[in-house]
């Protein structure tokens, strides 16, 4: 027997109806054109909505999402949003958003079976083996949270390593991209402080975003 979805359709109108109350020509702005300024390539958690957490409204942000926010080379689907974002849009900002307590980059961290998704947590799981060193003396909690940070950190790496980025950077085009992660129990966003808004400084942010994060043995870098 299918569960009702009615009560859905009941919400969708109350919403349709309260925002042209507050704002008559709402809808027919939004549907006349798109033009966000920022990008956001997020997880598919359903507690991580983009629009509530930054305060805008649908047309100023175009998001992407996907189990542990990540942008692999070979994903045809993230970089196509990134280009159609780019090259179409002219966003000036892509932000890369993790989140604390991350189900597929805890999955990762533990070894955990999922099922088809493990395929796709291997980049988590390459992130984790790639930087074991300055994880793995670390109490499972501060790995799992340490993770969280630096996936985000590696996606931020691989959006701005993409082809789309390099050609709009080496064409002067300002767009810049940064590494956040959000906080479930209190609904704040932290900038990680590896934002990026040109080809020659990508080398040295990335390399030096990891050296907040000591090796096993070693005191943090001064």
């Amino acid at each position: 027997m299918s569960t009702s979805l009615q009560h859905l359709f009941e919400n969708n109108r109350t919403w349709a109806q309260s925002m042209v109350r507050q704002d008559p020509a709402y809808f027919s702005r939004l549907a006349s054109q798109q033009n966000p300024k920022y990008l956001w390539i997020g997880c598919s958690d359903s507690r991580v909505p983009a629009n509530q957490i930054t305060g805008l409204d649908p047309g100023e942000v175009f998001v992407h999402r996907n189990v542990a926010n990540l942008v692999v080379h070979s994903d045809l689907n993230a970089l196509s949003v990134i280009q159609y974002a780019v090259d179409a849009l002219k966003v000036e900002h892509i932000m890369v958003v993790g989140h604390y307590g991350c189900g597929g980059v805890l999955a990762a961290a533990r070894g955990m079976r999922v099922g088809l998704a493990d395929n796709w947590l291997r980049h988590v799981q390459d992130v984790h083996l790639r930087h074991r060193q300055r994880l793995n003396h670390l109490a499972q909690a501060e790995l799992e949270t340490a993770l969280c940070e630096m996936n985000v950190i590696e996606q931020v790496g691989n959006v701005a390593l993409s082809n789309v980025m390099q050609d709009a950077w080496s064409r002067g085009q300002k767009v810049t991209v940064h590494g956040w992660i959000y906080g479930l129990d209190n609904g704040l966003v932290k900038d990680l402080g590896v934002s990026m808004s040109h080809a020659g400084e990508v080398v040295d942010v990335f390399r030096n975003a990891f050296k907040r994060y000591p090796r096993g043995g070693m005191l943090p870098a001064a």
